[in-house]
C-alpha cells in the first residue's frame, strides 16, 4: 500500500524520530493507528454511557442548569484516561 502524506504530516513524523521516541516513520505509524484503534475501541465500549450523558445534559439545558464547558472535557478526559490506562495494563 502507497500512501502520500501532507507535507505538515511529514513534518510531525519527522518531529516525532527527532524527538528520539521513534525509531522510524513505520514505528510512528504504527503508533498512531494504536491510538486510533484505542480510542474507537472506548468510543464503542462507551457508546450507552456517552449517550446517557448527552441526554442528562440536554435536560440540564433545558432546566437551565449549565455545565461548563471546561468541567465537561475534564470530566470526559479522566474517563478516558482511565478507561486507556485499563487498557494499557491488560
Amino acid at each position: 500500500m502507497n500512501i502520500t502524506l501532507q507535507p505538515d504530516q511529514e513534518k510531525l513524523i519527522a518531529e516525532a524520530i527527532q524527538s528520539g521516541a521513534y525509531e522510524s516513520p513505520d514505528d510512528v505509524i504504527t503508533r498512531a493507528l494504536e491510538i486510533l484503534r484505542g480510542e474507537e475501541g472506548w468510543l464503542h465500549e462507551q457508546h450507552a454511557e456517552i449517550g446517557r450523558k448527552i441526554e442528562r445534559a440536554l435536560g440540564q439545558f433545558e432546566r437551565g442548569e449549565f455545565l461548563s464547558d471546561e468541567a465537561s472535557r475534564a470530566e470526559m478526559e479522566k474517563l478516558k484516561s482511565t478507561w486507556m490506562n485499563e487498557q494499557r495494563k491488560r
